[in-house]
């Protein structure tokens, strides 16, 4: 059992390197190839250069450090919630592997977002955006899913808490990338946001966790609830620090991608542990009767 578990283990990490190296293999690919396709001597010579020199990340740049630290962090979560599949219950098996999963897509967003900042220092909006309609949806599953783990729940609960996120999304993103005004996109966002907020807190998902669910499970939970209000409450802030304050575009821009990353790092991962530590109290607790 445990060589299977080192070599499953070795299996993803090796594909999880494979993947943070897929960026820089793309930028040197684009880098071989000149608008005519033809490539002369020297230009050759400098693309194979460019591609043998590595992206360097000024001590001085807090924002690029960021990104770098933020990127390992979410690797290493998600190798952990894999590996951590095979300790829980089958029941809680989804819940752990959505949550490695959404780790491991912010991961990969995060090679792309730094190296993007790094080598032009600009906002990297769309893969953000594209990273967060993928991975914020799963979060919302989460609370669908530990739900669903004690109890039988409705699937309107999954749509509702989905709908929330979308129109949340796409707000802030028609905002930012300037297809809509800043003020209304925010507004728009700020709903989404606060469906989520009344269904988790006042609606069927909140009934459900409290009239049926386990102590440990209402507590991860409430948990939970505190992060999406708490913890998500720092992407609006992000927002408005870069675009309301009045700041020059290279101090805004620094210090919306900094709350982001933060933001990210806290809401993603957090979230995940929050439902770990739920799945391996729950498991632990019902293998106790199969041992006496």
């Amino acid at each position: 059992m445990n060589k299977l578990m080192n070599t499953k283990f070795f299996i993803l990490a090796v594909v999880i390197a494979m993947i943070s190296w897929l960026p820089s293999a793309a930028n040197a690919a684009e880098d071989l190839i000149t608008p005519n396709s033809e490539m002369t001597t020297s230009s050759l010579a400098q693309a194979t250069s460019d591609i043998e020199a590595p992206i360097m990340l000024e001590s001085s740049d807090l924002v690029g450090v960021s990104f770098w630290l933020i990127s390992m962090a979410l690797v290493a979560a998600s190798i952990f919630f894999f590996m951590e599949t095979q300790r829980v219950s089958s029941k809680w098996k989804t819940s752990l592997t959505v949550s490695g999963l959404v780790c491991l897509v912010a991961a990969v967003h995060y090679f792309y977002m730094r190296d993007v900042w790094v080598l032009t220092g600009s906002t990297p909006t769309v893969y953000r955006y594209i990273d967060w309609l993928i991975t914020v949806p799963l979060l919302m599953i989460e609370f669908y899913l530990i739900l669903s783990a004690v109890t039988k729940v409705s699937s309107g609960i999954f749509w509702r808490l989905l709908i929330g996120t979308i129109v949340m999304l796409v707000g802030g993103y028609l905002g930012e990338t300037g297809y809509i005004n800043l003020t209304a996109a925010f507004v728009i966002g700020m709903a989404g946001w606060a469906y989520i907020l009344y269904e988790i807190f006042l609606g069927e998902a909140s009934k459900v966790s409290a009239n049926n669910a386990p102590p440990a499970v209402q507590t991860a939970f409430k948990t939970m609830r505190i992060i999406v209000t708490v913890g998500w409450a720092i992407y609006p802030l992000g927002y408005v620090f870069g675009y309301f304050t009045g700041s020059g575009p290279e101090e805004s821009m620094a210090s919306l991608n900094i709350i982001y990353n933060l933001a990210d790092v806290i809401n993603k991962i957090g979230f995940g542990l929050v439902i770990w530590a739920v799945a391996v109290k729950m498991s632990d607790e019902a293998a106790i009767p199969a041992k006496s």
